[in-house]
C-alpha cells in the first residue's frame, strides 16, 4: 500500500539569522536617531544631497549592522557618483541666469488666466497668504515646512529602500530621477524664471512673504533650518521653472504607484498635492510651475521607458555575446537577476516586476 503525502518544502540553505540581530538593530537604529536629532538641532536638517546621503547611508548600516563591511561599501560604491552628480546640479543652477533678467510677467499672467476669476485676478499664491498668512505661526505652517524638507529626503529614502531589496529597480528608478533632474537643469538654462517673491521684491506683483521654514520657530527650533535657509540665501532664485519640488514628489509617487494597491492610490496622490500648496502659499512657485513640472515627470517615464525597451529589443537582436540571436528566447532584461540581481550580502530581495514600480501588499 502506497502513502501519499504532501511534498516537503525545500530545506532552507540561508544562514540562519543571529539570535540577537533584533536587538542589535534596536540598539543600532536607536543610535542613529539619537546623532540625527542631535545633529539637526546643532547643525540643521539634511536638504544637501551629499550631507543627507551621510545619514541615509548610516540608516542602513544600522538597519542591517549584522552585515559584513563589504554590504555597506558597495552601498557607497554605488551611491557614490550619484551623489556627485546633484552637487555638480546643484551647482550649475547657480550660473542657470547668466546675469540676463529672469522671465516673471508671462508666469503671473499665466496663473491670472487660470485662476484670476477665483482669486479677484490676484495669482494664488497673494490670495493664499491674505486668507492664510498671519504673523504669528500657524498649524498648517508648520505642516507646511515639513512638507517642504521631505522633497530633500523622501526621492533619496524612496531610492535607498530600493537598493536594499532589488538593485534592477534601483536602476531604473535612477534613470528616470535623472533624466527628470536633466530636463529640468537644461529648462533652467534656457528658460530662467522668477518664483512669486522675487516678483513681489521687484514690484510685479503684491507683496509676498517667502514663508517656507517659518513652521520651525513654533517648535523653537531656529537652528532647524539652518542649512535650508542657507541654501535659499545661496540658491539661484531664476530655478523656479519647472517646479522640480512637485515633479519629485510625483515622481516617487508615480513610480510606486503601479505596485500599490488602488485603495491607497488617494494617500499615495496627497503628497504631492500637498507639495503644490506648499509651494505656491509659501511664495516658492507659481502654478503654472508645477505644471509644467508634472508634464516633464510624464515625458520622462514615457521616453525612459521606450529608451529601456529599444535597448532591450536591441540586446535581443545581438545576442548575448553581440552576435545575431540564434533562438527566439528573449534575453533577460532589466528586471531579470541576470541583468540586475542584488549586490552580494544583500537581502529580503523582492521578486522581480515592473521596474518602474514596486509591488504593495497590504
Amino acid at each position: 500500500m502506497a502513502v501519499v503525502t504532501d511534498p516537503q518544502p525545500p530545506a532552507r540553505t540561508d544562514p540562519p539569522a543571529p539570535p540577537d540581530r533584533g536587538r542589535r538593530r534596536l540598539v543600532a537604529m536607536t543610535i542613529w536617531g539619537v546623532a540625527f536629532v542631535a545633529a539637526w538641532f546643532l547643525i540643521g536638517l539634511p536638504t544637501d544631497p551629499a550631507y543627507a546621503f551621510v545619514w541615509i547611508w548610516a540608516a542602513t548600516i544600522a538597519w542591517h549592522s549584522s552585515r559584513p563591511w563589504r554590504s555597506h561599501l558597495r552601498f557607497a560604491r554605488d551611491w557614490v557618483p550619484v551623489v556627485l552628480l546633484f552637487a555638480v546640479y546643484n551647482l550649475s543652477r547657480g550660473f542657470a541666469d547668466n546675469g540676463a533678467v529672469p522671465h516673471a510677467y508671462e508666469l503671473v499672467a499665466a496663473d491670472r488666466f487660470m485662476f484670476g476669476w477665483a482669486t479677484g485676478g490676484q495669482v494664488p499664491t497673494v490670495w493664499l497668504q491674505q486668507h492664510l498668512y498671519r504673523p504669528e505661526v500657524q498649524w498648517w505652517d508648520v505642516a507646511a515646512s515639513w512638507v517642504y524638507f521631505s522633497h530633500f529626503v523622501v526621492a533619496l529614502s524612496a531610492a535607498a529602500v530600493l537598493w536594499l531589496r532589488n538593485r534592477s529597480r534601483w536602476g531604473a528608478y535612477m534613470r528616470r530621477w535623472g533624466f527628470l533632474c536633466a530636463a529640468g537643469l537644461a529648462t533652467y538654462f534656457l528658460y530662467p524664471a522668477a518664483p512669486p517673491w522675487w516678483a513681489a521684491q521687484n514690484g510685479l506683483i503684491e507683496e509676498v512673504a517667502r514663508i517656507s521654514t517659518r513652521g520651525w520657530k513654533e517648535f523653537g527650533m531656529h537652528g532647524a533650518g539652518n542649512l535650508l535657509n542657507a541654501g535659499q540665501i545661496a540658491s539661484n532664485p531664476v530655478a523656479a521653472m519647472p517646479s522640480l519640488h512637485t515633479a519629485w514628489a510625483l515622481f516617487v509617487v508615480l513610480f510606486f504607484m503601479t505596485g500599490t494597491r488602488k485603495r491607497w492610490w488617494p494617500l499615495l496622490l496627497a503628497y504631492p498635492l500637498a507639495m503644490t500648496f506648499t509651494l505656491v502659499y509659501s511664495g516658492e512657485h507659481y502654478v503654472i510651475d508645477v505644471l509644467v513640472g508634472w508634464t516633464y515627470v510624464g515625458v520622462t517615464f514615457l521616453v525612459v521607458g521606450l529608451a529601456e525597451r529599444w535597448w532591450a529589443a536591441r540586446r535581443a537582436r545581438r545576442g548575448p555575446a553581440g552576435t545575431p540571436a540564434a533562438s527566439s528566447d528573449p534575453v533577460p532584461t532589466g528586471d531579470s537577476p541576470a541583468a540586475g540581481a542584488p549586490p552580494a550580502g544583500v537581502e529580503d530581495a523582492a521578486p522581480a516586476a515592473d521596474p518602474a514600480g514596486v509591488r504593495v501588499t497590504g
